[in-house]
């Protein structure tokens, strides 16, 4: 998923920051929209470039990739970022729906573990969303596939081996969220979109601090809490002085 939004930004800084070889891979390969713009753009910040087309859901293709690979250049570092979004109500999802969207992110992520555990690598990082962490409507199904990355996360740090998540909020300049309409929605909720230089940074204290998962959103608490009625039921909200000002009540009952 490296081609575009915040897989393509993830890419050029990592090439800034001296990464020698980028494998960047999407199911469409050179053929994706934008890819053969952002290898010129990765080769001019003096990174080899390799664009594989391949399925990370499917084992087969990534295990080929990863065979690929030069020994000169061994893999060192994983950066996952996949997915897609198929917005709707419970009541309206299907079975194919469901795995359109968990697909890559559960057999995507469970395939680069498996297929990278036994490698010495100094970071594996996923890229989950905050919908796993408050929930977002429509995005159940979403929701579902991020909590999948941030338990994988846990799961790896327990087997010592190298994992951090990050928990991503609206991010500017394209994506997903604008695809779908859901930046005009969520700013509605007091969810907005951040820039992508915060985001950069925001990754690199993640990494710097080794941090296993963390979320990270632009909120105004007061106009979130307010947007959902309370409904939120998560203990990173309720213990927030904006929800306990809010609904003291709900605040003192519940702690889940």
């Amino acid at each position: 998923g490296d081609l575009t939004g915040l897989g393509a930004r993830t890419a050029r800084w990592l090439a800034e920051q001296g990464a020698p070889h980028l494998v960047l891979t999407s199911r469409r390969g050179r053929e994706a929209p934008g890819a053969v713009e952002l290898e010129a753009d990765l080769t001019a910040l003096g990174a080899s470039v390799t664009i594989a087309a391949c399925d990370i859901a499917d084992r087969g293709q990534v295990k080929d990739v990863l065979a690929s690979l030069p020994h000169d250049l061994p893999l060192t570092a994983v950066f996952h970022s996949a997915g897609v979004a198929n917005d709707g109500v419970v009541t309206e999802l299907t079975l194919d729906r469901l795995n359109n969207v968990l697909r890559p992110k559960v057999e995507g992520a469970w395939n680069l573990h498996e297929l990278t555990q036994d490698l010495d690598l100094s970071a594996f990082v996923l890229f989950s969303s905050a919908a796993g962490l408050i929930g977002s409507p429509g995005q159940s199904h979403y929701a579902a596939g991020n909590a999948f990355l941030d338990a994988l996360a846990h799961h790896r740090r327990a087997r010592g081996l190298p994992a951090t998540t990050i928990g991503w909020g609206l991010l500017a300049g394209g994506g997903m969220a604008d695809d779908t309409g859901a930046t005009e929605r969520a700013s509605r909720r007091g969810l907005h979109a951040m820039d992508p230089g915060q985001s950069l940074a925001g990754l690199r204290r993640a990494l710097d601090d080794d941090e296993t998962y963390i979320a990270m959103t632009h909120v105004d608490w007061a106009r979130f809490i307010t947007a959902t009625a309370g409904t939120v039921k998560c203990t990173v909200i309720s213990d927030l002085p904006e929800y306990r000002a809010a609904f003291p009540a709900a605040a003192a009952g519940h702690r889940l």
